[in-house]
């Protein structure tokens, strides 16, 4: 598939911005009702409005049942089991928080393509990278390194998320399926919004009967922004970029978040956090420059053996 550089470009703007502000949204609806209900509705609507707009514009599903178990795993991946995570922590810990710790993200994508080879790899620069970005999440998890609470736990649950969704991000890239890009998204969704219905039903049941008119605004933004939109936007940019490249949204996402936090649910912003973001952030911008260093120097080396066989 020949993917528009124009649209790839706008994809990935959107996936910077408004995931952003998703940290937000899910921390306001976490906290009006059930976590698992709240991203089953989310994930179930979104997913079966995608597919009925597939069929009905005629896009192309996927051929095989090996594409269809494929593309279902990968949406359990991303959004049943990282997804799910963020929602459960999001219930103790601030958005913006949450947003700087999965700024990880890139740094666990370029760990697992050393481990994992493929096209991408990073040289020392990049290993410093790494060292300083780790260094960074270490530092924002210090005062809250204690037993007491659930706040550990939730950070937690954040980084593991971060690291599973690095892996599959990585899968999906490497894996070539049959059927349109919105049918495949569609069907992502719809199979991780069954697993959190199926959940929600086993432990306690589906109910939205408290539900305020604050959190339902919020399911509703995120479906239809968050979900068709963004999600949509970034199974494109996925794609259409290098893993590493696009993983870079990760620079964006936590400033918006801690804005976004700041101004509208009086987040506190304190000094560490800053110092905290800064530290990650630079590991990533290291990380990346690295592996972009890496391929310009294989670029120029296949030229000079090229030179060479023809003298």
């Amino acid at each position: 598939m020949i993917y528009n550089r124009y649209l790839a470009i706008l994809s990935y703007l959107t996936v910077c911005l408004v995931w952003g502000s998703t940290y937000l949204a899910i921390r306001v609806g976490v906290t009006d009702m059930p976590f698992l209900v709240f991203a089953g509705v989310r994930f179930f609507s979104a997913g079966l409005i995608i597919l009925v707009a597939s069929r009905v514009m005629g896009w192309k599903f996927p051929d095989r049942f090996d594409d269809y178990r494929t593309i279902a795993t990968v949406g359990i991946m991303l959004l049943f089991i990282s997804n799910g995570l963020v929602c459960w922590a999001e219930q103790w810990i601030d958005s913006g928080l949450t947003a700087l710790l999965l700024a990880a993200t890139p740094l666990f994508m370029a760990l697992i393509e050393v481990i994992v080879p493929r096209d991408q790899r990073i040289g020392r620069l990049g290993w410093v990278g790494l060292i300083i970005g780790f260094a960074g999440v270490v530092y924002l998890f210090n005062p809250h390194l204690t037993l007491e609470g659930r706040t550990l736990p939730a950070m937690l649950a954040v980084l593991g998320a971060s690291l599973n969704w690095a892996i599959a991000s990585i899968y999906l890239k490497r894996r070539i399926v049959s059927g349109s890009m919105m049918p495949n998204v569609g069907i992502q969704m719809f199979a991780a919004g069954t697993l959190f219905l199926l959940a929600a039903a086993f432990f306690g049941g589906i109910s939205m009967e408290e539900a305020s008119a604050d959190g339902i605004a919020a399911l509703v933004y995120l479906i239809f922004i968050g979900s068709i939109l963004a999600y949509t936007a970034f199974n494109y940019m996925i794609k259409a970029f290098p893993a590493s490249k696009a993983g870079t949204y990760a620079y964006v996402n936590p400033v918006v978040a801690v804005i976004l936090g700041y101004l509208i649910l009086n987040e506190a912003v304190t000094a560490q956090t800053i110092v905290a973001a800064l530290i990650i952030l630079s590991g990533v911008v290291l990380v990346q420059v690295s592996k972009v260093k890496v391929i310009e120097q294989r670029a120029q080396s296949k030229e000079e053996v090229k030179a060479v066989d023809v003298v």
